[in-house]
């Protein structure tokens, strides 16, 4: 190792440092909420980083760690989660007791592990990110201690990602033996050797990673966890993780394993399609708005999920690979602020958190309503929001990749999503009530700001299409 490797791993370096030093600091600081305006500033400080740091994609830790436009995008992404999440639980943990300083630097943490998910180039690295990302998470999922939904919460999740590991660490395995290399690249280059144990290998790689994307049928943690876990964390969760997984995923079996795409890709179109159809058909029949929820990020799984086999063809997978990043980003914003109107609405033990307790908020708070409108036309995939750009992108790669079955699957699934996305819709504008909400400095600054990237990027999203094509050509293709 040499200063010249530490350079393009700075932002990671800043929030890692940043979550050790945040465990000491919180020792003397008897106000949490300073230690979430100290935690975002960390979150601020790697971002200006990333973006002011210049330079070409290089390889460093002897190609353990690939530094491309594609990990800048994606780190890009989960800082701006990071603060996003960190705005949202500033007034939430204090409202529902649980406002602990250990909140933040688990918060860190993950994004650290992220992070590194974006930059791995090598299968070790790939789990190694992968733990550092889930550890906290399990943590932060049981956080509302002792309330026992929460605490359920976090052992469904700690036990069934510990047996996903497994699976992946496995497969891992089994790819060494073939080609004898961890190595991306290395395994790019030797994929002629041991063909049937890489397929096998990659197989249980694929497991893994699908359990923390919520790609069906390794989603069945997800409504319970969602439903159990603080809504503060299971925003971040929501967006972070599924970004986490996609982001090794795409790297994984488009930059090392191109020429096994006849074994993989046949797989990773039934996947997607069932992940689509279940979620949105399952997401019907949900009463509980964090559970609907749920239902919708296994779906949106499915529909990211198009862009992998689609970039199994050398001559789409550069607009593949860029539709599937503008899709994380788009979700986001959407996403996250919808999670953002349920904090504002939800109350304690579990109160708020019925579809029908929506009923009237447009009397009682119109621009909160307003805003839930906007995310749940953005989710279904309606103009004019960034949901419609991603999910028109996603489908024309499946288009050019001949991929005609799924992407139909892709539109009539998103067309019965309407129906339960809609209900909100018409529960808030058409239903009487009187609906509790919460009015909170940072709350109501996060549901405006990605309200606003809602719409603004459904119009204008010229600047970050074109940032995602160039991270798709220079970061995962050969």
């Amino acid at each position: 190792m040499s200063p010249a490797d530490l350079a393009p791993i700075s932002a990671l370096l800043i929030v890692a440092l940043w979550a050790i030093a945040l465990l000491i600091v919180d020792l003397f600081v008897h106000r949490k909420g300073a230690t979430a305006l100290i935690a975002a500033a960390g979150l601020l400080f790697a971002l200006s980083v990333l973006i002011l740091r210049p330079g070409s994609p290089q390889t460093v830790f002897g190609g353990m760690i690939v530094a491309d436009t594609y990990a800048r995008f994606l780190q890009g992404v989960f800082l701006l989660t990071g603060l996003a999440a960190i705005a949202v639980a500033h007034d939430y943990l204090s409202r529902m007791g649980i406002e602990r300083g250990e909140y933040y630097p688990l918060l860190l943490f993950t994004i650290s592990g992220m992070m590194l998910m974006s930059l791995a180039g090598d299968l070790i690295v790939v789990f190694v990110a992968l733990e550092l990302l889930s550890l906290p998470l399990y943590v932060l999922a049981g956080f509302a201690r002792p309330r026992p939904e929460s605490e359920e919460s976090a052992m469904k999740y700690f036990l069934l990602g510990a047996f996903a590991s497994g699976f992946l660490v496995y497969g891992i395995a089994l790819v060494f033996g073939a080609t004898g290399t961890t190595n991306l690249a290395g395994v790019a280059a030797e994929l002629s050797g041991g063909a049937g144990l890489l397929r096998v290998g990659a197989i249980l790689v694929l497991v893994g990673l699908g359990f923390k994307v919520a790609a069906v049928p390794f989603h069945m943690w997800t409504p319970d966890v969602y439903q159990g876990a603080p809504s503060a964390v299971v925003a971040f969760m929501s967006v972070g993780a599924k970004a986490g997984g996609f982001a090794a995923l795409l790297r994984v079996f488009i930059a090392a394993l191109p020429d096994l795409a006849a074994a993989w890709a046949p797989l990773t179109i039934a996947l997607a399609a069932l992940t689509m159809a279940w979620g949105n058909i399952a997401a019907i029949v949900q009463g509980n708005i964090k559970r609907m929820l749920a239902y919708s990020s296994i779906a949106h799984a499915g529909y990211i999920f198009m862009a992998l086999p689609a970039a199994s063809l050398p001559a789409v997978a550069p607009g593949a690979v860029s539709a599937a990043l503008f899709y994380l980003f788009a979700y986001l914003f959407s996403n996250l602020g919808a999670w953002a109107v349920v904090v504002a609405v939800e109350r304690m033990e579990g109160g708020g958190l019925q579809i029908d307790d929506y009923a009237g908020l447009s009397r009682r708070r119109p621009g909160l309503a307003l805003a839930m409108a906007l995310f749940m036309l953005s989710l279904t995939g309606l103009p004019p929001t960034v949901g419609f750009v991603a999910k028109f992108f996603i489908f024309r790669a499946a288009l050019d990749a001949g991929q005609l079955g799924l992407a139909v699957v892709g539109v009539v699934t998103s067309v019965i999503s309407a129906y339960y996305y809609l209900r909100v819709v018409v529960v808030m504008y058409m239903r009487s009530g009187e609906p509790e909400t919460r009015s909170e400095g940072w709350l109501n600054a996060t549901i405006g700001v990605t309200a606003l990237a809602t719409f603004v990027f459904g119009i204008l999203p010229g600047p970050i299409l074109t940032l995602a094509e160039n991270s798709a050509i220079l970061g995962v293709l050969r």
